[in-house]
Order: C-alpha cells, then structure tokens, then sequence
C-alpha cells in the first residue's frame, strides 16, 4: 500500500512570504537553477507583471521540488539567531566539497545574499548560514557524495 492510499499527505512545496514576490523568485531561481512553472516566468521588460504581484512557482524538474514565492504586504525580517522574529523556517541547501561551499558562496552573495554566520573552517560540518533579499536564513552546508544526512545540522 502507497502512502497515497494510506491517506498520508504529501509535501507539494515550500512557500516563502515575501514583499516583492518576483525578486525573491528571481534570487532562487539563479542560485538554484529552477525554472518557473508554465505561466509564471518573468513578462517583456516595461510590461506590467501582474502574476508577480502575488504568487510564483519555481521547480526543478529533475527533483519534483517545488519554491513558492506569496506576496504580502507587510513581512518582519528574521532576527536569528536572537531577537524579537525568529525565523520561523529555513532551507537547507548542501554542497560536496569546501570549495564548492566557498564558490556558492560567492555566487550567493553576488545574488544578493547576506551572510548571517561563517563556519566554514568547522573540520565536522563546513557551513554558512545567509539571509535571502527577503532576510528568510538559508544554509548552505558540506555533505560529502554519497553521505547520508547524519551531519549534527540535521539535528539542530
């Protein structure tokens, strides 16, 4: 029996709140290499753009993953790792190696990234922790090929 039929739901995708929708779409869509869904790419320069005023998809079609990106008019930046707005949720992307940490990072930050913590040189779990435009906290962490998520990260 699939989950389907035991009435489990399933994960469809991740929703970011944003104030400016398509920006923030834009900053993944470069940093991840998703494409929009059907409908939802970008319109002429000068046209209006009403679909990013409101809600967009991003997907990966090799994964099935799926980033939303809702408008919304008002939206407190995440004050991690203390403050008055915790961040309520973060991604965590990974990469193989240290160097390939240290080349997205700079890719992040030409992005427009803002780096939040730097624990590249930890020898158990290199990582980096940044805030997107919107100030949502991502990380960007070494997993080694053909290593399970057993890092201490994925027990935070």
């Amino acid at each position: 029996m699939n989950m389907e039929e035991e009435g489990l739901p399933t994960l469809r995708q991740v929703v970011l709140d944003c104030t400016d929708a398509r920006a923030l779409a834009e900053f993944y869509r470069q940093l991840l290499g998703l494409r929009y869904r059907p409908g939802d790419e970008p319109p002429p320069a000068g046209r209006p753009d009403p679909t990013g005023q409101d809600w967009l998809v991003l997907r990966d079609a090799a994964s099935g993953v799926q980033v939303a990106f809702q408008q919304v008019r008002e939206l407190p930046e995440a004050t991690w790792p203390d403050g008055p707005h915790p961040q309520m949720l973060h991604l965590d992307l990974t990469v193989p190696t240290v160097a390939a940490l240290d080349a997205q990072h700079a890719r992040a930050l030409a992005l427009g990234a803002r780096l939040l913590l730097d624990r590249s040189d930890d020898p158990e779990e290199p990582l980096r922790v940044y805030a997107d435009p919107a100030g949502h906290p991502f990380c960007i962490f070494v997993v080694p090929s053909g290593h399970g998520r057993e890092q201490r990260h994925g027990e935070e």
